[in-house]
């Protein structure tokens, strides 16, 4: 499997993140485990930001924790410099003055 730097520096965030919320709620990885209904050692894993878990674990997770909402601006479309030019207001230009007499 490729390891992209990018790819270990989220997951990596995630899972120090994921501790901490786990930890507030006074959770053990058994526990918090069995609410994601993955084993002690997946939670394990996903807290040292391993890229073996499955993403749809992550989800899980973060519909446990109460941020799947979290998640729903993942791969949005991007504007792009084309309809984002449309978009913009028209310059209106000065007109020009008359001399004063």
């Amino acid at each position: 499997m490729t390891e992209f730097k990018e790819s270990s520096l989220i997951l990596g965030s995630w899972g120090e993140r994921l501790r901490r919320a786990r930890l507030e709620r006074n959770d053990t990885m058994r526990v918090f485990g069995e609410r994601l209904g993955v084993s002690e050692s997946t939670v394990r894993d996903m807290e040292r930001g391993a890229p073996t878990v499955q993403v749809g674990t992550w989800i899980n997770a973060f519909a446990v924790l109460d941020r799947a909402e979290d998640l729903e601006r993942a791969l949005e479309p991007r504007e792009s410099l084309i309809e984002r030019a449309r978009r913009a207001p028209q310059r209106k230009r000065a007109r020009a003055r008359r001399p004063r007499a």
